[in-house]
């Protein structure tokens, strides 16, 4: 494996994992605020943390394009055409669907939330076909694999498709197309950049129904200012950002399988920060989708 494919696959587990545990977080911060608000100021926080980052990262990049002699010239990941698109498109993208999955937990249970949101590993790889991205045997394995570990991690009742179950599966569809977005533009753009537009502007659209559809106050956000900050700054700001710099050179079904990885943190920070147990079934389905992320490790190959 080599070093910038470590590097990708060690972000991509440190943002399944900050995602894993925000579950947490969305839960505690519901309590005090409604999901329209929730997602606002988390996502305008997510994208205010960043704006340092992104002032920093390009005073070090022009000071190492005057090194290299090459400062009149922009290059091709700061094209302001290419990083307003993908911002608004990847931001667009996220808003529908944080949107979708804070609605539709009101309506099912946790467990199947966190189940069929993390089918977009089998609907990445099908919309890859309708792209001509290719994904081999072995990916397709990994991803049977790690479905049936998600069964016996997240599910115990009936499969049956309720109003919540139907609008946490269209959230699916949604972030798998996220997913895809984001790996059509992190070639061309800058990440940290990329983030904190989406950021931003998921959080304007977000507001819109905040006030349309609810009553924000001052003083129930700042009650859940420990939720909201964790969703804001470490869940959004850091992980997302994680996701797109780690998604550059990774095949995106490789991506979403790393990521799926969030059921099993979700699990493991239940049983270590607030005590639940593990059942046999739990762990083996836990055993189950990290067998299927090593597999799909192996020999890594990104497909055109």
């Amino acid at each position: 494996m080599s070093a910038k494919y470590s590097k990708n696959f060690i972000l991509l587990f440190i943002t399944a994992v900050i995602w894993g545990v925000a579950f947490v977080a969305q839960s505690a911060g519901m309590d005090y605020v409604g999901p329209y608000t929730f997602n606002a100021v988390r996502c305008l926080l997510g994208g205010i943390v960043l704006i340092p980052c992104v002032f920093f990262l390009t005073r070090s990049a022009k000071k190492e394009q005057k090194k290299d002699g090459a400062a009149s010239k922009m290059p091709v990941m700061d094209r302001p055409k290419d990083l307003l698109i993908g911002g608004l498109i990847c931001g667009f993208m996220m808003f529908v669907s944080t949107t979708l999955q804070q609605v539709g937990i009101a309506y099912t249970t946790v467990a199947k939330a966190g189940f069929i949101t993390a089918l977009y590993i089998i609907i990445v790889p099908i919309l890859g076909i309708f792209l001509k991205r290719k994904a081999g045997l072995k990916i397709w394995i990994s991803v049977v694999i790690a479905l049936v570990g998600l069964y016996l991690l997240c599910m115990k009742g009936s499969l049956s498709l309720s109003k919540g179950d139907f609008l946490i599966l269209i959230c699916s569809i949604c972030f798998a197309i996220h997913i895809m977005v984001v790996d059509h533009f992190t070639e061309k753009v800058s990440g940290t950049k990329l983030s904190c537009i989406q950021f931003l502007f998921a959080g304007a659209l977000s507001s819109v129904l905040m006030f349309l559809f609810e009553e924000p106050h001052w003083a129930d956000i700042g009650a859940a200012w420990l939720p909201i900050c964790y969703a804001g700054i470490l869940s959004c700001g850091v992980a997302y950002t994680f996701q797109i710099i780690g998604q550059r050179g990774t095949d995106p079904t490789i991506a979403s399988l790393i990521l799926s990885l969030e059921s099993v943190v979700s699990v493991l920070a239940g049983w270590i920060l607030l005590g639940e147990t593990l059942s046999p079934r739990e762990i083996l389905g836990c055993v189950l989708m990290f067998g299927a992320i090593i597999l799909a490790q192996i020999n890594p190959k990104k497909q055109g």
